[in-house]
């Protein structure tokens, strides 16, 4: 039997296909809440933009793929460029063999959880109910010193992750801040700093990652008629969305 090149390439589609909805169920055990937040159709998207981004850094194996999906949920769909995990960028972007740089980045992130996450990540859901007060909060926070406030502000909502993250990326992170609120149009201060801290929280790519699509929708969104309107929406979904996690965090840990 004589198999065309038509052929091989619906073979090779299929076979990615069923490799993506391995993957969509591997998600959905590795972080079943938000899996179950976002739904299916956003999950797709999701782990579709990530094998793909995956395949971008010369990693066709399983295993690695799959490692490259779940750094996806812990550090956000852009981690590969994110000035907060930049010895996984850098790892990515080597020479090396992709069995080789896989495990790297295993063992980066493993020192990383251990060091910052804690125990059943409390450190996370104890940052994540300080960030949520924050966001709440009247702002202590000065535009002349912006830089300095956001650092301790930052130390202030999760010390261990910033006690391993080299001030240049923090401070990377707030330029990012500063840089998105302007092509948004935002005016004054507090959508800059929530602007930052949601990047701090969830990746500087929070605010185009499949994984967050009410960050994406609402400044997206042509109904919201001003730049002001669209900050005072974004505030309200975040306060909702940290809310819920929190909620979530906290019936968790109650249970035996």
């Amino acid at each position: 039997m004589i198999i065309r090149n038509e052929q091989m390439r619906v073979f090779e589609q299929r076979a990615w296909e069923q490799f993506e909805e391995e993957m969509m169920a591997h998600s959905k055990e590795f972080s079943p809440r938000l899996c179950e937040v976002i739904g299916d159709e956003q999950l797709h998207v999701a782990v579709h933009s990530a094998i793909a981004r995956a395949v971008d850094y010369g990693f066709t194996n399983r295993g690695p793929i799959r490692l490259f999906v779940e750094m996806m949920f812990l550090c956000g769909s852009s981690f590969d460029t994110d000035p907060q995990y930049a010895p996984l960028g850098e790892v990515l972007r080597s020479e090396g063999d992709q069995m080789l740089r896989a495990q790297q980045i295993h063992e980066l992130h493993n020192t990383y959880l251990e060091r910052v996450s804690g125990v059943g990540a409390v450190n996370v859901h104890t940052a994540l109910r300080a960030l949520l007060t924050f966001v709440r909060s009247p702002l202590t926070i000065s535009p002349d010193t912006l830089h300095e406030d956001m650092l301790r502000e930052m130390q202030r909502l999760f010390p261990q992750k910033v006690a391993v993250i080299p001030e240049e990326g923090l401070r990377a992170l707030v330029d990012e801040g500063v840089a998105e609120a302007r092509r948004h149009r935002f005016e004054g201060l507090r959508p800059t700093v929530l602007l930052v801290v949601l990047k701090f929280a969830f990746g500087h790519g929070c605010t185009d990652d499949p994984l967050y699509p009410w960050i994406t929708r609402t400044l997206k969104d042509k109904r919201i008629a001003s730049p002001e309107a669209r900050a005072a929406r974004l505030e309200k979904k975040s306060v909702t969305w940290l809310r819920h996690v929190v909620a979530n965090n906290d019936k968790r840990g109650s249970q035996p």
